[in-house]
């Protein structure tokens, strides 16, 4: 009897020293990227001769490093928006390019909202995997998170984007639409699956700062898989026991993050990012036919001649300092001949409070675009002032045309003066504060 009581006992102890050899650990795979902005094509960075990117490398890349172990490919938000290959269908060519890739789920950016809020409900119901955020209110197609499963373990992955998106795209993009506070939201979700899940993943698209700075008052969330602010976090950052990454931009590289998780919790892990470059990848075959196939509808607008430049424009500065293309387009642009005031003489005199001026601007920033309300406040305040259909009518409104793109108008001026070479002219004036 006594040895039957000691088999007994080896026996369970056989059977608990068994099962946790088969229960030890299970390996995961996270491949992510972030703020695409459309970058199909490789291209040369601004100061550099290497050429970069490249969606056919990217896919290449992605397809040889899933077939190594289970894994799960994120977006971080940024997707459709940014390149003429992505604009010239309003970000169809991106959500092609991310079905025939095989996304597992993509958090929605404040870009892809700058098509308008109908677009992208037509793009999201284009796509073959969810798009996510959860502390968006108003697009009932955008999933709050979702519950996947690899090597039996349950993976959670929640969305969150910006609360800045009403300041950083055009007002009438969001109208309808709630941005609801990131960290509350997150933390009614995190309570909602405590207990449910193994891992929990933010998929989010708020900026490597402010994922930092989440991480403080949310300490159930394991990952953050981030976008926003393009920052190239090589190797990921640890705060407590949250594993944050972000892969640059423009799909110049790919995020890869190794978990090693046992018992519900990551015991090891191993991140960095690959340089998706002509030098360092293949390329996918399927993917590189439908990248050309999009190149060429937008090659066939953009290789028409509308003019000739004598020296070099200036794009780079022209948020930072008077350049020869801000002066150039500034002095442009009118639709009709005799619509806009050409000149106003001021002087040395300086602006007066009390006087009222006419400028010309665009309707991102008459409508209170990048939170600056200097000129919707003063629409507003017209008696007569309405907006119907997005269009702005107001007694103070002298000029607009909201059927034509600022661009449009430039093409068109660039190619009545055929020859172009503006010059900067001291309009803006640096003053070093004493």
């Amino acid at each position: 009897m006594a040895r039957l009581k000691y088999f007994k006992i080896f026996l369970s102890l056989l059977v608990v020293f068994v099962f946790s050899i088969f229960a030890e650990s299970a390996e995961i795979r996270i491949l992510h990227i972030n703020d695409f902005h459309g970058f199909a094509e490789n291209y040369k960075p601004l100061g550099s001769e290497k050429l970069m990117g490249g969606a056919s490398y990217l896919a290449a890349k992605v397809k040889k490093l899933r077939s190594e172990k289970p894994t799960l490919l994120l977006s971080a938000g940024d997707m459709i928006q940014g390149s003429n290959w992505a604009n010239l269908t309003e970000g169809k060519s991106v959500i092609e390019l991310m079905n025939a890739m095989q996304f597992d789920a993509m958090v929605v950016g404040n870009h892809d909202f700058d098509f308008g809020k109908e677009v992208l409900k037509k793009r999201i119901s284009e796509e073959k995997f969810p798009v996510l955020s959860a502390n968006v209110q108003g697009i009932e197609s955008l999933k709050p998170f979702i519950i996947r499963e690899l090597s039996g373990i349950k993976i959670a992955i929640i969305g969150v984007v910006t609360e800045e998106t009403p300041t950083a795209t055009h007002p009438k993009n969001i109208e309808g639409l709630r941005f609801e506070s990131v960290e509350s939201t997150l933390e009614r979700f995190l309570g909602e699956l405590k207990g449910k899940v193994d891992l929990v993943i933010a998929l989010s698209h708020i900026g490597f700062h402010a994922d930092r700075l989440l991480t403080e008052n949310l300490q159930d969330i394991d990952v953050i898989v981030g976008g926003h602010s393009h920052t190239k976090v090589e190797t990921p950052a640890v705060v407590g026991h949250t594993i944050i990454s972000q892969a640059w931009e423009h799909g110049k590289a790919l995020g890869i993050l190794d978990l090693t998780i046992e018992n519900g919790k990551i015991i090891k892990f191993h991140g960095y990012l690959e340089e998706i470059s002509p030098e360092t990848a293949s390329e996918e075959p399927s993917i590189k036919a439908l990248v050309e196939k999009y190149s060429s509808m937008v090659n066939s607008l953009l290789d028409q001649k509308i003019g000739v430049a004598l020296i070099d424009l200036d794009g780079e500065n022209v948020r930072k300092r008077e350049t020869n293309l801000g002066n150039f387009i500034a002095d442009d642009p009118k639709a009709k001949a005799g619509n806009r005031i050409r000149d106003i003489f001021l002087g040395n005199e300086l602006l007066k409070p009390e006087k009222e001026y006419i400028v010309s601007t665009n309707d991102f920033l008459v409508a209170g675009g990048n939170g600056y309300k200097a000129f919707s406040e003063n629409l507003e305040s017209s008696k007569d002032y309405t907006v119907i259909g997005g269009v702005i009518k107001a007694e103070k409104l002298v000029y607009s045309d909201a059927s034509r793109y600022l661009r449009d108008i430039v093409v068109d001026y660039i190619k009545k003066k055929g020859i172009l070479e503006p010059k900067t002219e001291g309009r803006i004036r640096e003053v070093l504060e004493k």
